[in-house]
């Protein structure tokens, strides 16, 4: 299980990633527009102009994206690889959890569960497309395009479900245990509740928002 929501979230923060990809090679563009302007005023730094080509520049923005998805990983994932199933008595319910969420708002309380939520989704569905597109290429022939469609979005809806389900839910609770846990260690008082953890999470919420917003097309799976 443990390995299952590790799985989960990584393909969810590789599909928000690979959303932002373009979004990141504009801003390298930027930078090296302005980095252009600023050494070609002076003949002796003039020559720095041309120092990254188009190549390099893409080459820069596959890296930084990969760091990011590496960080953010580590952020997101790492809680998932200390799951463990235990008697539901002997843990706080989500009714609970949820209560100290507002009672005792922190950083982490927020920011990590609902992103983790968002990246679980993400990932769910590049699974779900996957599957769709497996069925339909492999079963398209033989069964004609209309009931290969209907049966690889019925599948792919299932699939999308299930994970949603089984490692999703369980994603997210482990993460909003893990960001309670921290929380009632660490962040006492106005100021460590809101700065303590808030660097990893300010990591995440561009990545959520992308796995919300571009990574996550559940309405594709019944037009």
């Amino acid at each position: 299980m443990p390995l299952g929501l590790l799985a989960l979230i990584a393909v969810g923060v590789h599909a928000a990633t690979d959303a932002l990809d373009e979004r990141l090679l504009s801003l390298v563009d930027l930078a090296d527009a302005r980095f252009d302007r600023f050494v070609g005023r002076y003949p002796l730094t003039a020559p720095l102009v041309d120092v990254l080509s188009l190549e390099r520049r893409t080459t820069l923005a596959r890296v930084l994206a990969l760091a990011w998805e590496l960080a953010a990983d580590l952020v997101l994932a790492l809680p998932a690889l200390s799951y463990r199933e235990v008697d539901a008595a002997s843990t706080d319910s989500w009714r609970v959890l949820l209560l100290r969420c507002v009672r005792a708002p922190t950083s982490l309380r927020w920011i990590r569960p609902l992103a983790t939520a968002l990246v679980v989704v993400a990932g769910a569905c590049s699974v779900a497309r996957l599957v769709q597109g497996t069925v339909f290429l492999s079963w398209n022939e033989l069964l004609g395009e209309r009931v290969a469609d209907g049966l690889s979005r019925g599948l792919a809806l299932a699939a999308l479900g299930c994970l949603l389900w089984r490692l999703g839910a369980r994603a997210v609770m482990r993460n909003l245990q893990h960001a309670d846990e921290v929380s009632q260690a660490h962040a006492r008082g106005f100021v460590r509740a809101l700065g303590h953890g808030l660097a990893g999470s300010t990591l995440v919420i561009p990545l959520a928002l992308a796995a919300a917003l571009d990574a996550s097309p559940l309405l594709s799976f019944v037009r």
